[in-house]
C-alpha cells in the first residue's frame, strides 16, 4: 500500500491518484491549510500513521510542509521510502508577496527537514530545482531547492506534469474574439491573486474594454469591471467548455512550478500569454507570448498587436506542444517505474 499524503485535496493530485490506483493500492490521506488547526491534524496524523503503518510499503507526499514531517520521521524510523512531490510553495521564497514556505520560520523548518530527510524529491519542473528569478528584481534571483537547501543532499528527479489529450481537446468550435481566460483559487485573499497575477488581468480588462475576461475559481473574488467575470470552482468538464470558446489563456502569475490550467486550456485551442517564472516559457515555446518581466507596459504593448497575429496556427501549435511535450502517459509510466 501507498500512503498518499497531501496538505489538501487538489485537481492534480486526484488525477495523480487515479494515474496511480490501477497498479498500486493507494491511501489518500489529506492534511490541513488551516494553522489553527495543526495541533489537532498532527495527533490526528500521527494515529492514521501508526494504524496504517503495517500496511504501507511507501508514503508519496506533494509538497513538503507541515504534513511531511511525521510522514518523515516515521520513514526513517522503519525503513520506508519517503517521495516528495515538489510542486512550487515548496521550492520558492518570494517575501514581497508573501509567498513560499521559506518566509515563515517554522514551516521552513518543516519545510528543510522534510527535504533533507526524505528518500526521494520529484520536483515538476526544473525552475525548482535550481533558478534564477528575474521577473520583478525586488524578488531574490536565487530559488529552487539547490538555492534555498545549499547542503541538501537528497536525490532530485525531475517529472514533469502530464495531461490526458483525450479529455483536454479543442473541438474546433469558433473561439469568441478577444475572449481571455485564466483559472485561480483562492484570489480572494491578496497575496494569492498577487500570485496568481490578477492584479495584471483586472489592469487588462480596463485598458481594453471591448474585450472578456473570465476569471475561474473563487466566487468570493469581487471586481466592477463590466467585462470580468469572476466563476466558481468548476468541474472539469465544464472548465473545458470554457477553454473551448475563449481565445487566450493568461497565466501571468508572479511564481508557478508547472501550471496545470495552461496546459489543460492549451490542449483546448487557448493562445497561451504568460509571465517568465517556473516552467511557464518551455511550456508555451513559440506556440504563444512570454512576459519577460512584471511591468504592465510590456503586457499593454503584447495584448495590443494580437490583431496582427495568425491565431489559427497558434491555436494548432499549441494543442500539438503539449501533446507531444507534456504527455499523461509518459509521466503515468515515469511515476510507476519509481514507485514499483
Amino acid at each position: 500500500m501507498i500512503l498518499y499524503i497531501s496538505p489538501i485535496p487538489t485537481a492534480f493530485i486526484q488525477r495523480d491518484i487515479e494515474m496511480l490506483s490501477p497498479t498500486f493500492r493507494i491511501v489518500h490521506l489529506n492534511f490541513t491549510a488551516n494553522p489553527y488547526l495543526l495541533p489537532f491534524f498532527f495527533v490526528i496524523q500521527f494515529l492514521q500513521l501508526m494504524i496504517l503503518l503495517p500496511f504501507t510499503k511507501k508514503y508519496l507526499c506533494f509538497f513538503a510542509g507541515y504534513h511531511t514531517i511525521i510522514p518523515v520521521f516515521l520513514g526513517r524510523l522503519f525503513n520506508k521510502e519517503v517521495i516528495i512531490e515538489c510542486g512550487g510553495t515548496d521550492a520558492m521564497h518570494l517575501p514581497k508577496i508573501d509567498y513560499g514556505n521559506y518566509r515563515k520560520e517554522w514551516l521552513k523548518k518543516a519545510t528543510v527537514y522534510s527535504f533533507k530527510n526524505c528518500s526521494l524529491i520529484l520536483p515538476v519542473s526544473h525552475s525548482l530545482v535550481k533558478s534564477t528569478y528575474t521577473y520583478d528584481a525586488e524578488s531574490p534571483r536565487l530559488q529552487g531547492l539547490l538555492h534555498l537547501i545549499p547542503d541538501l543532499k537528497t536525490e532530485i528527479q525531475v517529472v514533469y506534469n502530464g495531461f490526458d489529450d483525450q479529455f483536454w481537446t479543442d473541438d474546433q468550435r469558433k473561439k469568441s474574439p478577444f475572449s481571455f481566460v485564466t483559472v485561480a483559487t483562492g484570489i480572494s485573499k491578496k497575496n494569492r491573486a498577487l500570485v496568481k497575477g490578477i492584479d495584471l488581468v483586472l489592469e487588462l480588462a480596463k485598458v481594453f474594454p471591448s474585450y472578456s475576461f473570465t476569471i475561474i475559481g473563487d466566487e468570493n473574488f469581487q471586481t466592477t469591471l463590466p467585462n470580468v467575470t469572476v466563476m466558481q470552482s468548476l468541474s472539469q468538464k465544464k472548465i473545458r467548455e470554457v477553454y473551448r470558446v475563449s481565445q487566450f489563456y493568461l497565466q501571468l502569475s508572479y511564481s508557478e512550478g508547472f501550471p496545470n490550467a495552461l496546459a489543460e486550456a492549451m490542449l483546448c485551442g487557448c493562445v497561451p500569454i504568460g509571465s517568465d517564472v517556473g516552467e511557464i516559457a518551455k511550456i508555451i515555446g513559440e506556440t504563444g507570448f512570454i512576459l519577460p518581466k512584471k511591468d504592465f507596459s510590456l503586457l499593454h504593448s503584447l495584448v495590443s498587436k494580437l490583431h496582427q497575429i495568425d491565431l489559427e496556427i497558434l491555436r494548432i501549435n499549441a494543442v500539438l506542444r503539449v501533446k507531444e511535450n507534456f504527455n499523461y502517459t509518459l509521466r503515468k509510466e515515469k511515476l510507476i517505474a519509481i514507485l514499483k
